[in-house]
């Protein structure tokens, strides 16, 4: 798909099919993460692939929303501050903008695979890190559903809802 396309057609997917995901696919995805750029190149992110039946209970039990029932697999995305990039000037850790861009990438990579996400930034990342120790010193910023679309799954009312280019871009 050229990435146009994919930028244009990735949607909020709220609603998957039971299908597995193929491995082939997920390590493609997995790999897109990886190769994200990050502040420096320090690479102080973290991505955990959730598949097993009990670790997916787990996961979907720090979030509300019962839709995530059918989904096969969720990628939690955490940065951590050790190692990260600081901004001289301000003294800023770019830990949570590297987490952030890994996560991007993943999204764009799971909707250039055929494949449906969306970002989840609503759940409880206290309870997550009980659940998933190995996740404790890392600054979570979303986990992002990963499944194949309902053949009947549809973008929200808002996802076309776009401010005017006058308003959003400005040429200096």
């Amino acid at each position: 798909m050229e990435f146009f396309d994919v930028v244009k057609n990735r949607y909020s997917c709220r609603k998957f099919s039971s299908k597995p995901v193929e491995n082939e696919k997920l390590d493609k995805i997995l790999e897109a993460g990886r190769l994200a750029p990050t502040a420096k190149n320090a690479q102080p992110v973290k991505i955990w692939a959730v598949k097993s039946p009990e670790a997916l209970k787990k996961i979907k039990s720090v979030t509300p929303f019962a839709w995530l029932k059918e989904v096969p697999v969720i990628l939690a995305v955490g940065g951590t501050t050790e190692n990260a990039f600081l901004r001289p000037s301000d003294n800023r850790n770019f830990e949570d903008v590297d987490a952030t861009i890994v996560a991007t990438h993943l999204m764009l990579a799971i909707e250039d695979a055929g494949l449906g996400s969306t970002w989840i930034g609503f759940f409880d990342v206290p309870k997550t890190k009980e659940l998933f120790p190995e996740m404790k010193d890392y600054d979570l910023v979303a986990l992002l559903p990963v499944g194949y679309k309902a053949d009947d799954a549809q973008p929200s009312d808002r996802h076309d809802k776009r401010k005017p280019k006058d308003e959003f871009i400005k040429i200096l």
